[in-house]
């Protein structure tokens, strides 16, 4: 992008009203389903330098989900991201209590590792669910997180996700078929560039 171009876009997003430098959160009237997701700032692992830190972020990010209304449906963390899949009317609470989690976790982690001032989170972004077959897809996608990064072969042996309680609930031939009806495509290709 040039430098006018830049400009363009800043302006651009400057007269919506919308974050200059970080996606907009487009919120929807009544109950909504939205998949979110957060990286460490340049996709550093500083969630998952051991598996005890990653078992507590994980703990974290599920209750603060769980908070303002939220149902949460469907979570994975991995060592340097998370996603999860809610369900709730109050988008603008629910990333508040995110912002709050990633506060707290930034001055800890930062604290432990003798680092103050260092950025640890990448913005929370949004995407509003817009059809049953976008909510498998997007499900889909968050289970097989851990084996698109290669960290396991199967969904289930990831600890730190849902997908387990998932496949206990519906049964392995279930979750086959609805990976099969609703395929991830091309879900998430770029997003890691």
């Amino acid at each position: 992008m040039t430098e006018a171009q830049r400009l363009e876009v800043l302006k651009l997003r400057h007269q919506c009203r919308a974050p200059l430098h970080s996606p907009p959160h487009y919120g929807a009237d009544g109950w909504n389903r939205y998949h979110l997701s957060a990286a460490n700032y340049g996709h550093v692992p500083i969630i998952g330098k051991n598996p005890e830190p990653m078992a507590a972020f994980s703990a974290a990010l599920c209750d603060a989900l769980c908070e303002d209304e939220c149902d949460l449906l469907a979570w994975c963390v991995l060592p340097n991201h998370w996603h999860a899949l809610v369900g709730t009317e109050k988008l603008e609470a629910v990333l508040a209590g995110v912002s709050r989690l990633h506060g707290r976790s930034s001055f800890e982690w930062n604290g432990e590792d003798d680092a103050r001032g260092r950025q640890c989170w990448h913005c929370c972004a949004d995407r509003r669910i817009r059809s049953e077959s976008h909510f498998h897809a997007a499900r889909n996608y968050i289970y097989h997180n851990p084996v698109k990064h290669g960290y396991v072969n199967k969904w289930d042996e990831w600890p730190f996700s849902s997908a387990g309680d998932f496949l206990n609930e519906v049964g392995r031939e279930q979750a086959e078929k609805l990976w099969k009806d609703y395929p991830v495509l091309d879900m998430g290709q770029t997003w890691d560039d």
